[in-house]
Parts: C-alpha cells; sequence; structure tokens
C-alpha cells in the first residue's frame, strides 16, 4: 500500500499524548508512553487541526503515504461550491506493492471453509497482481468501472485491491441486493466488468450469486464479461460473457506494475440510498481517503503492530472498505474477514471468533448485539475474551441495554467500548469517545469527540448556529477532511443539493445530535426520523432506546402518526420475533431475529392491537409520517393489506407481491424504489437483516 508504517508521522504529530499500554520492541511510537504529558496537549492537537487544517494534515500526508510524485497543496476545499481536494499535484496508488507490509495476515472466518484460514501478504499480493492482469487481459483500462458482487472473501479483497492497482474503479456491491438493484447500480456507474462468485454461503443457506447475476446483466448493456470465481464446487450454467475467473488468474504472472494515480483521482464508488428513490453513486478518491482510514483506525481502536483486528462488517458497506481492507492494510494489520451471520451456528459464534483468533479490537452493529443480547449470556462466558482490548459499534446509535451488554458481559467491564459515528460520506469515523487523554470519560450511548479535523456545529431550524451545552440541532460540519466524499457520480448537483443546500457553507449530515454542557456530541437519529409533537422534537432513537430497556421488549419501531391536536403522535411498537420461538425460526431455514423498521402499514383500518385508531391515508405521506408499524407475532398473519417497506430506516417502497391499500391505490411512481427485491421471500430476508447494515446518512 502507499503507506510507510503509520506509527512514525502520527507519533510524531501526536506526541504529546500518552497511550494505553506497552508497545513492543521497535515498533514506532503511536501514543507516547513517557511521563505525563503537558496539560491540554490533546486538545492543542485538535485546535491545530481546526485552526490551520494544512498544518495539521500536510505533515501527515508526507509521513504516511508513499508518493510517487510529492503534492504540491494541501488542499483545496469551498462547501458553498461542493468542491473538495487533497493533497493536489501528488500522485500514487494505495494498491502499491507495500499495500501488502511484512505483517499483514488475513484471517478467513466462514462455515465451511473459504480456501486457507490464513493468507499470508504474499499470496494476497499475488493473487491481486493475477486478477489485476486478467482485468487487463480483458480490456480493463485505467478510470474504467468495475462491479464486484461478492460476500467478504480473499477473493473480494483482491478484486478491490487489483482494480485499484492498475488505475480502475470498483463498486462493490452488497450481495444480498436483488439483481434489480444490482443491475440499478452497474448501469449507474457503466460498469464494464462484472465479477462475482458461483454461489454465497450464509448462515447456512446457499445465495444463488450467479443466478441473480444473469438476471441482471440482462438489463446491463454496458458489461462485457462476468468473471466467475467459485465459492463452492457447484456448477452453475456458463453464458457468452461469463469467464472463469481461477482459470483466467493461473494463465497470468503473478506481477503487476501499480499505476500512478492523481490523489484526486477515484478510487471507488460505494452506492447507498436517497431519499429520491435513486440511490447515490459517492465518489472517493485515493489519497485523502486512505490516509484518513489508515489514522482512524489507529486511533479510535487503540491499534497496535500486532495485533488481531475484527471488523464484522460485510466489504459491501463503507465500514467493510474502511475497517476492513483499507485501514487495517494500510496499518499493517491482521485483519479478520467474518463470512457468516451472528448466530449461525449458534449465538456463541462471535465469542468463539474472538478466542480462537484471539482478537483484540472488536467492531460490530447495533442491531447484531441487540439480538445476541436476548440470548443467554452463557453464549458469551463460555467462551475467553481476554484478548479483547478495544470493543466498537457502528451503524447506528446503540441503545442503553446493548451497551451494558456489550461492556459489562462481553467485555466484562474492562474494554474500552466506543460507539462510533460516521457515514458513508464521510468515509471514516468522525465522532469517537476516543482517542482523547489519556483517562478520559466514556459516557454510555454516546459518540463524544470529534476526531482531528471534524469541527460539529449545531444548527436550528433557521439556520442559526447554536452555541453552548445542553443543547439539540441539525449535525453539519463546517470544514472539510481528507475523507470525505468528493461528489456523487454523474450528478455533482445533487452532491450539493443534499450536502451542501440546507445549511450554506457546511456540511449537512442530515442526522440530529445533542451536545452536553461538556462539549459531548451524542446522536439523536435521522432528521427525516424527528417527530415534532406540539412543538417538541423527538428523535425515533431515543424513545426506542427508552422501550427497549424493558425486558419484555426484544426490538421497538417508533413512527409519527398525524394528531388532529399535537400535530403528530408518536406510535411506538413492540415488535417480536417471526415466527414464534429462535428454534422455531432456525427449524424452518433461517435465524432468529427481531424486525426494525421493517414493515409499516398504510391503511384505512386503523390501528393495531392498542395502538391509536388512524385516518384513511387519502395521499401518500411521506416516510416520517407514515400511519403505523405491521406487526408479525407468533402465530399471527399480517393484519393489514397496505404494506410498504422500510429497510434499515431506508424510504419506503411498495412491495407488490402483497394487496394494494385502496388509500394508497394512486400513489405516485416516486414511491417505487428499485433498492429491494420485487419479492419478499422469506428466506432471503434473515440475509439482509443479518448483515451489518449500511452507514447513517
Amino acid at each position: 500500500m502507499a503507506a510507510r508504517c503509520l506509527g512514525c508521522g502520527v507519533g510524531r504529530l501526536l506526541g504529546g499524548l500518552r497511550g494505553v499500554g506497552a508497545r513492543g520492541p521497535g515498533v514506532p511510537r503511536l501514543w507516547s508512553s513517557a511521563p505525563a504529558a503537558p496539560p491540554g496537549s490533546y486538545q492543542e492537537r485538535i485546535a491545530l487541526a481546526a485552526r490551520e487544517p494544512a498544518a495539521f494534515w500536510g505533515p501527515l500526508a508526507k509521513d504516511v503515504l508513499v508518493w510517487d510524485t510529492p503534492y504540491h497543496t494541501v488542499s483545496d476545499c469551498d462547501f458553498r461550491s461542493g468542491k473538495i481536494g487533497w493533497f493536489l499535484g501528488g500522485q500514487l496508488n494505495v494498491s502499491g506493492d507495500r499495500v501488502i507490509p511484512p505483517k499483514l495476515l488475513c484471517i478467513l472466518t466462514s462455515l465451511p471453509p473459504c480456501g486457507p484460514p490464513f493468507l499470508v501478504p504474499r499470496e494476497l499480493l499475488e493473487t491481486t497482481c493475477r486478477l489485476a492482469n486478467t482485468l487487463k487481459r480483458h480490456g480493463v483500462c485505467r478510470g474504467d468501472r468495475v462491479a464486484i458482487y461478492m460476500p467478504v472473501s480473499p477473493m473480494a479483497v483482491a478484486a478491490m485491491l487489483a482494480c485499484a492497482r492498475i488505475g480502475a474503479v470498483h463498486t462493490v456491491i452488497f450481495a444480498g441486493f436483488s439483481a434489480g438493484s444490482l443491475a440499478g447500480r452497474i448501469n449507474d456507474a457503466k460498469c464494464k466488468v462484472l465479477i462475482t462468485f458461483n454461489q454465497g454461503l450464509r448462515g447456512g443457506r446457499v445465495v444463488e450469486l450467479k443466478r441473480i447475476v444473469d438476471e441482471a446483466v440482462k438489463l446491463c448493456p454496458s458489461i462485457q464479461h462476468v468473471l466467475v470465481a467459485h465459492r463452492t464446487d457447484n456448477k452453475v450454467p456458463m453464458g457468452n460473457l461469463d469467464i472463469p475467473l481461477e482459470q483466467e488468474m493461473a494463465k497470468e504472472e503473478p506481477v503487476c506494475a501499480p499505476e500512478s494515480m492523481g490523489s484526486e483521482d477515484t478510487l471507488f464508488l460505494l452506492y447507498t440510498s436517497g431519499s429520491t428513490g435513486k440511490p447515490k453513486g459517492l465518489v472517493h478518491t485515493q489519497a485523502g481517503y486512505l490516509l484518513y482510514a489508515a489514522l482512524t483506525h489507529r486511533l479510535v481502536f487503540d491499534y497496535r503492530p500486532g495485533d488481531i483486528f475484527g471488523c464484522m462488517a460485510d466489504i459491501g458497506w463503507i465500514t467493510g472498505h474502511s475497517y476492513v481492507v483499507y485501514g487495517p492494510l494500510c496499518n499493517g494489520a491482521t485483519s479478520v474477514l467474518f463470512e457468516s451471520t451472528p448466530v449461525y451456528p449458534d449465538a456463541g459464534r462471535y465469542w468463539e471468533t474472538v478466542q480462537r483468533l484471539k482478537i483484540n479490537q472488536f467492531y460490530g452493529a447495533p442491531t447484531a448485539f441487540r439480538l445476541l443480547l436476548k440470548y443467554s449470556d452463557s453464549w458469551v462466558k463460555k467462551y475467553d475474551r481476554s484478548s479483547l482490548r478495544t470493543l466498537g459499534s457502528v451503524g447506528e446509535p446503540i441503545n442503553h441495554e446493548a451497551w451494558e451488554w456489550l461492556h459489562q458481559v462481553v467485555g466484562d467491564g474492562r474494554c474500552t467500548l466506543v460507539d462510533t459515528w460516521w457515514q458513508t460520506e464521510t468515509g471514516g469515523i468522525c465522532i469517537s469517545p476516543r482517542p482523547s487523554e489519556e483517562g478520559a470519560n466514556i459516557l454510555p450511548c454516546m459518540a463524544m469527540r470529534p476526531l482531528f479535523g471534524i469541527v460539529p456545529v449545531l444548527m436550528d431550524e433557521k439556520g442559526k448556529v447554536l452555541e453552548g451545552g445542553d443543547v439539540s440541532g441539525a449535525l453539519c460540519l463546517s470544514q472539510a477532511w481528507p475523507g470525505m466524499a468528493r461528489t456523487i457520480y454523474g450528478d455533482h448537483q445533487r452532491f450539493i443539493d443534499a450536502y451542501f443546500k440546507a445549511f450554506p457553507g457546511y456540511y449537512f449530515t442530515g442526522d440530529g445530535a445533542y451536545r452536553t454542557e461538556e462539549g459531548y456530541y451524542q446522536i439523536t437519529g435521522r432528521m427525516d426520523d424527528v417527530i415534532n409533537i406540539s412543538g417538541h422534537r423527538l428523535g425515533t432513537a431515543e424513545i426506542e432506546d427508552a422501550m427497549a430497556d424493558h425486558p419484555a421488549v426484544p426490538e421497538t419501531a417508533v413512527i409519527g402518526y398525524p394528531h388532529d391536536i399535537k400535530g403528530e403522535g408518536a406510535c411506538p411498537r413492540r415488535l417480536s420475533q417471526w415466527p414464534g420461538s429462535v428454534e422455531r425460526s432456525r427449524s424452518r431455514g433461517g435465524q432468529g431475529f427481531s424486525w426494525v423498521r421493517l414493515l409499516v402499514h398504510m391503511s384505512s383500518q386503523g390501528g393495531i392491537g392498542e395502538g391509536p385508531t388512524l385516518p384513511a391515508c387519502k395521499d401518500p405521506p411521506s416516510p416520517a409520517t407514515v400511519a403505523s408499524v405491521a406487526l408479525l407475532s407468533s402465530g399471527s398473519s399480517l393484519l393489514f393489506p397496505g404494506i410498504l417497506e422500510v429497510l434499515s430506516g431506508m424510504a419506503c417502497t411498495r412491495c407488490p407481491s402483497l394487496p394494494t391499500c385502496p388509500g394508497c391505490a394512486t400513489a405516485p411512481s416516486a414511491w417505487k424504489r428499485p433498492d429491494f427485491p420485487e419479492t419478499l421471500e422469506e428466506p432471503d430476508l434473515p440475509v439482509l437483516l443479518h448483515g451489518q447494515g449500511e452507514q447513517s446518512e
């Protein structure tokens, strides 16, 4: 990778900070283990990054990244026009030979095993080079887009690095998306080549990836070749576009010279949901993204050379890009590739993996933690977790019950727990309890401290900056940082409208936040998940958090509904596991899982159970004011005919496999979204729900 040992440059810049543990012989200092640093040294570094970004980031980029051509300008950014540029004039390749440092090992944890249990640097580098040469032989050139439709695997990582090595742009598409969703993303990016597996394995089930690809490619005129690797030994039909990947790679040389790329050349596209119904292809570039991913990986998680870093995310999401692939590899980390679900073959899967691999940092999603805490603690305590030093939460605000369980049960009350906030757009972690001065407190369920170079502000509804503590508002960021997205592919105006129009001169995150008297930040939820009751703005996450504290509530969902007097009312619902018990669900081929904001009904039939009676939806309301939540509980069936699906808080889409709601019969086509399968097939839902989910937007 185009990176030196990160410790040297960071150590010089942050030398005033103290460490939290010993360092091995010959390992450069990231955190000084010298006597106490001068008071305020951490705050001085925070102030420097905010006051003089060039003075902060410039030396880091020179020390950390390996340049073919040095940059001449640290940054050129203007939020009003959506212009973002870092390390201009510099050239490098993020997949140069130093992308695979000597100490790197990728550890694979999958059932059944996917190749050897360990992948040493030489093997990963050779695989990357052979795949890169295969891509070039089949017409892929610098700047071409390559779609990767694969689950977590060494081949998927090699595919990402191979694209980077030859200057192609990769777009990884989550291997749980339908053919329509896959085709939509391929067509938007105009991909030339698609890389996939014959089949995927998840939670004991076979996922017919090639079959989905065959259906999608019929709709994709830009695709010239489909490279098919083999996850299983099963044969699949091969068409005119299909090429057996392993056979072609065997013909290629294990050496491929890296293409020298400009700092602001595109590294990858990653699609995230958009409020208009069309997914947004966010563009991340080379040098700035790599520097920010590596820096945050090291600082937030207290990564030390020799550690085993375990991020449970799928590479189809930004978490997998930044903290399974690019960040850990740049730091020479041993990175765990987790191809499974938290409850397969049983609820001890995570912790058996921790014991077997002696994982030091464990990074996962609150959805998974909430699922696991409903099982007996014995599934955790039967395994040795003494290797753990840092626990992390990502993807959504974590509730108190899950935080306490993770801290006390999983971490035995001794591990640092970082509740991280960031987005697909930000490229890396922006707010987290660590880094900090040594011994600084950590408050439960709170991201707390902005990272270096991240300058948050809170805005009221009129666009006025809110000063002081004990205030809530729209979370914006007032200055650029190297890891942030540069544009939306093919539509820069949409990029400006989405992120810089609401509050000119600021990046609008779309999230609400609360700032304490001490200046710490707590994410309160999406602004479109806020309910305005009698003039009081309440985040649904806050209400759900309070409900979830009750032991009889496995999962909750809160939405707003029209109220004649208060404007909006809160409609909370306790979501039960489906169908019936965990054991019964597993016996049907799925896993025990909770339905999180999954089924939202819009109907003139009224409420559910003790809930409020709801008015007829003569006009399709916004997703923030949908009527009520339909429950699937033990032995029950759908109670209402009009169903809209909401997955992970995304916007609504009509589900054509279910009867139409009379009141919504004339809903405009804007409600139709390509993000999800045309039908809700029961076996596919656990696959989606057990994924690591996409970052908050």
